[in-house]
């Protein structure tokens, strides 16, 4: 039996051990049940308070949301409502499950049950109906009567009672865990007394024996140390503890130093053999038949590089060699075992040697047990392969013994082959040098003729020079015209570029004000058809609806053309500019008053900052001067939605050039964090017609007028505006005016150019000279629902008015996206009014959704107020049933519609 050191001491305390063992598992069930116990308290009386406030939240939260949407009719305020309702039973389920066993607090929960279920059914549902109806006196009715408001304080009071009686269960229980604990610790000090006890008388009967085993391993190692290093003598075992270990791991060290000894000495014999040798052959011949008889190899043969790159290896000499040649004659790298044992340089030791080379003898063949093959290595590169077998077994000393002697021949032979070759180069380098004085003498007579040929191409090279330089003189002009023809034609190729963009961007800039001029244009001319079939209706409040969207129409329809005056009469250099006093100290207030209700409007901050040392009074031309602020003050509100927008009025420095004009000038910089301009178009947004999106579909509409004639008016004025913006930051316009009391010097000229070249557009009827609309049949159109899907709300009130005069139920949506959503939530549609050009999600595409993604077949009549001649076929191609421009027809409109209405979508 091995009985350690360790097992003797531990052995002294296994009684004491057992006893603590016994102890333990009476002490430790006890307290483990009590822990239980305690957990299970403290665990249901947690989640009985979490479930009980949560009950709670859930009632209130359906009480709460429930008068929220009331009063606001947002459906946004059901959601709490929704979410408390579709919980609050599970809570209660869980919590009625907790108080298994305890009838009085399940009486109580039955109660809170009754009372929410009562509520939901009398006064939560019910109110939420009698809004979404819009039944405003049942609304009344209920607050008055004060429905539900019973449930609710009963239901709190319950869930009140139920916690303090909660409270009052956990207090008894954990004055009974008290008691049960008191009696463990009583149980656990009388074990611990019992166990010291033991563990004295142990102590003294152990450490005897540990003593006498280690003073006769002592005298054994001294003994050892007397022999001076002969490492013939092991240690006697005799012990089987930690004494005996030390023995054991002893004689293991003397064995392997008796090893290492042995591998050093027939190391050291195997490289005194073949010191001297300089011979490739020689010395691989000696190696191998050394090595093989030291590992008892039955076969061996030894490859080494024979080119400069290492790439191939020649076998040089082989060991056993029999009627069968060993091995092949040449490897190359990565070829065989032997090629990649050579490329990855390590050693392959190989115990399967099935289909191997037979090993022979005079009594016949046999297969070896088993193959390794070493690379021999000099400076990180394999310059020779050694491969035995052996039909016994390599031992773990061989392979040692192998990789020992390897590691000092790669050095041998990199020297044997290094002088091999100095040897052969001196050679060559002999034969070379008597060739080359035989070469000599045969050129000193050929460099005799080419003298005398040399004489005579001297005079025909003369003659050559002069041809070669009128030559060059004539390649130097026609490289000359040629470059002047580059620059002619790339010049050429620019202004037909320029002139390409140009009329692409007319053609967008006519397209978007086409759609500019027909919106307003189609709510003027709906409304006022609308008004005179009211004439003889005494409906003032809607007539009066209709004459103020007339109006608001009206403006911007002026507004438009007035840009497009400004800008016609500036190119044509007849805008006149009438100089006088401008106030800068009202201008502030005036810019204040003016975007105030913009800024609300966005919820956007608005700041006008005016630097002290500004002068109070500059000459210009007010009205012009206002025009660009506000022009650069829209742009900002516009394209800004979150941030602020602010206004700098300082006194900027000033060039000499500036100077020259006026010597005060005013600085004044609009700054927004709105959605940018790319680096790349901040000079194209000054030219005529053009936005950073030029395309006609775009977000923010316009019709990229206002910032031409911002640098125009500018540069009337003597001054100039720059622009500093970065994409997705926001952008700073300044605006730098000169004050000139009487106008620019004459010697200022400004540019006049023809800025517009017309498209065709598809012609549209005149909606002022058609006869009104011919009554169209009620019960035709009564009951039948249309979606309008327009970005203006003026369209959209005109249509509405116009189409509810005859029976019809209209919804509307701003946006092709909105109008998607609509449809996939609701499609009892008979009609769908498409307009093309919307914010976000365009016409185009959002019929081609509904056709091809959604499946829609029901009728979709195109709105637009471009008229491009090829707007009709893009419609029709995008998934539109009909197509009619603006401004409306109102008797073509109501055509369409009971066509389509009474014909299914092929």
């Amino acid at each position: 039996m091995n009985f350690k050191i360790r097992s003797k001491i531990t052995s002294g305390y296994i009684a004491l051990i057992l006893c603590l063992i016994i102890g333990v598992i009476v002490v430790g069930f006890q307290v483990s049940t009590l822990q239980t116990e305690r957990n299970k308290l403290m665990t249901n009386t947690a989640k009985v308070q979490t479930l009980l406030s949560t009950l709670e939240n859930h009632t209130l939260n359906m009480n709460r949301s429930q008068r929220g949407y009331i009063v606001t009719g947002k459906d946004s305020y059901l959601d709490p409502y929704r979410e408390a309702k579709a919980n609050w039973e599970d809570n209660w389920n869980e919590l009625n499950v907790l108080m298994e066993g305890r009838p009085d607090q399940q009486e109580s929960l039955d109660s809170v049950k009754t009372h929410i279920t009562r509520w939901i059914e009398t006064a939560g549902e019910p109110s939420i109906n009698l809004k979404r109806n819009n039944d405003e006196a049942g609304i009344k009715k209920f607050y008055r009567e004060e429905v539900g408001r019973s449930e609710i304080q009963s239901t709190m009071a319950t869930l009140g009672k139920i916690r303090s009686d909660e409270i009052s269960h956990l207090a008894s229980e954990a004055k009974k865990l008290d008691n049960v604990n008191n009696k463990i610790v009583f149980t656990l000090g009388l074990f611990l007394f019992i166990a010291a006890i033991v563990a004295i008388f142990f102590s003294s009967f152990i450490s005897k024996s540990i003593t006498n085993t280690i003073t006769g391993t002592t005298a054994a190692i001294r003994h050892i140390a007397q022999e001076k290093g002969t490492f013939t003598s092991r240690i006697p075992i005799t012990t089987k503890d930690e004494v005996r270990d030390l023995a054991v791991a002893t004689n293991d060290l003397l064995d392997d130093l008796e090893n290492r000894e042995w591998v050093r000495s027939n190391a050291t014999q195997v490289v005194k053999n073949y010191q001297g040798i300089d011979a490739i052959k020689q010395l691989t011949s000696i190696f191998l038949s050394q090595v093989a008889r030291i590992t008892r190899a039955s076969y061996g043969s030894l490859y080494v590089r024979n080119d400069k790159e290492g790439k191939i290896f020649e076998q040089q000499t082989s060991f056993a060699n029999s009627y069968t040649k060993i091995g092949r004659e040449t490897i190359a790298l990565g070829e065989g075992l032997a090629g990649q044992a050579a490329l990855e340089r390590r050693v392959i030791h190989l115990t399967d040697t099935t289909g191997y080379q037979m090993i022979s003898t005079s009594l016949g063949d046999m297969p070896p047990k088993e193959v390794i093959i070493l690379p021999i290595t000099f400076e990180e590169k394999t310059i020779a392969i050694l491969e035995l077998a052996t039909v016994n077994a390599f031992e773990k000393l061989d392979r040692i013994f192998l990789k020992e002697v390897v590691s000092s021949l790669g050095l041998t032979i990199n020297s044997v082959l290094t002088r091999m070759e100095v040897v052969q180069l001196l050679n060559e380098s002999r034969a070379m040098s008597e060739e080359l004085q035989a070469q000599t003498e045969e050129l000193q007579t050929q460099s005799e003729e080419l003298q005398t040929q040399s004489e005579e191409l001297q005079a025909q090279t003369e003659e050559l020079t002069n041809i070669n330089e009128q030559l060059e003189e004539r390649t130097r002009e026609a490289e000359e015209k040629t470059a002047e023809l580059e620059i002619t034609k790339s010049d050429l190729e620019r202004n037909a570029e320029e002139l390409i963009q140009s009329s692409k961007y007319k053609s967008e800039f006519l397209a978007n004000m086409s759609h500019e001029l027909r919106t307003p244009l189609n709510s003027i001319l709906i409304l006022s058809e609308m008004l005179a079939e009211n004439a003889k209706a005494e409906n003032q409040e809607e007539d009066e609806e209709f004459a103020r969207v007339i109006n608001s129409s009206g403006k911007d329809l002026l507004n438009l053309i007035n840009d497009i005056l400004d800008l016609s009469k500036i190119e044509a250099g007849k805008l006149e500019m009438i100089y006088e006093e401008v106030n800068i100290n009202e201008l502030p207030l005036y810019l204040k008053q003016s975007f105030t209700h913009f800024s609300n409007d966005k919820d956007v901050v608005f700041n006008v900052v005016k630097e002290d040392d500004v002068a109070d009074v500059i000459h210009t031309d007010h009205k012009r001067f206002q025009q660009i602020l506000k022009n650069l003050l829209s742009n900002a509100f516009k394209f800004t939605e979150h941030g602020s927008v602010n206004v700098h009025l300082y006194n900027p420095s000033l060039t000499k050039e500036q100077q020259r004009i006026s010597e005060q000038w005013l600085a004044i910089s609009v700054t927004d964090t709105g959605i940018g301009i790319p680096k790349e178009k901040h000079e194209l947004i000054f030219e005529s017609f053009q936005q950073a999106d030029g395309a006609t579909v775009r977000k923010y509409g316009g019709t990229g007028l206002g910032l031409s004639i911002c640098k125009e008016f500018a540069q009337l004025l003597g001054g100039t505006i720059t622009l500093d913006s970065t994409e997705g930051e926001g952008s700073t316009f300044t605006l730098y005016i000169p004050s000139l009391q009487t106008g620019l010097p004459n010697n200022v000229e400004m540019p006049a150019e023809s800025i517009f070249e017309v498209p065709s557009v598809e012609e549209t009827p005149d909606a002022t000279q058609t006869d009104m609309p011919a009554i169209v049949e009620e019960n035709f159109f009564k009951n039948k629902r249309v979606l309008i899907v327009d970005d203006d709300e003026r369209n959209i009130f005109a249509l509405e008015k116009t189409l509810q005069q005859h029976g019809m139920i209209v919804d509307s949506v701003r946006n092709g996206r909105e109008c998607l959503n609509f449809i996939e939530k609701d499609r009892h549609v008979d009609v769908i009014l498409m307009d093309i050009m919307m914010p976000e999600l365009d016409g185009y595409d959002t019929m081609q959704i509904l056709r091809e993604d959604m499946n829609i077949e029901l009728p979709i009549i195109a709105l637009t107020a471009k008229a491009m001649k090829s707007d009709r076929e893009k419609c029709i191609a995008a998934g539109a049933t009909d197509y009619i421009s603006k401004p409306l027809n109102l008797e073509q409109l109501f055509s369409v519609l009971r066509v389509w209405l009474t014909t299914e979508v092929m």
